[in-house]
């Protein structure tokens, strides 16, 4: 883990796949996120997940998490040049490889 907070801890952003779009919010103290499934066949799908991610360039990071049912994820995420590359592999082993858009949303606010 790293021991600085996660840069964009508290923003939310737009990833567009074309068959997939989705929202992640990170959370305040930069150690989970919230996605949501907004377009395409899984559409509804929303679950908070720890992440880990690390620094590679500029604004671009390396995010990665597991969800509940075993499924692991990786963005590389540019987030200056608005590109996400998403690698993630399902429970019973299908490998996908998505590339698409990712832009800024304005913040959700938490009271």
């Amino acid at each position: 883990m790293n021991e600085m907070s996660f840069p964009l801890a508290g923003q939310r952003f737009e990833v567009d796949y074309g068959d997939l779009i989705a929202t992640n919010a990170y959370d305040e103290s930069g150690l989970s996120l919230t996605y949501e499934i907004t377009g395409g066949a899984l559409t509804g799908n929303t679950a908070t997940v720890e992440l880990q991610w690390r620094h590679l360039f500029g604004g671009t990071y390396a995010i990665s998490w597991q969800e509940a049912d075993g499924s692991t994820v990786v963005h590389i995420d540019d987030f200056e040049g608005g590109r996400s590359l998403a690698f993630f592999t399902t429970p019973g082993g299908q490998f996908f490889r998505l590339d698409g858009s990712l832009k800024l949303l304005e913040p959700t606010h938490q009271n």
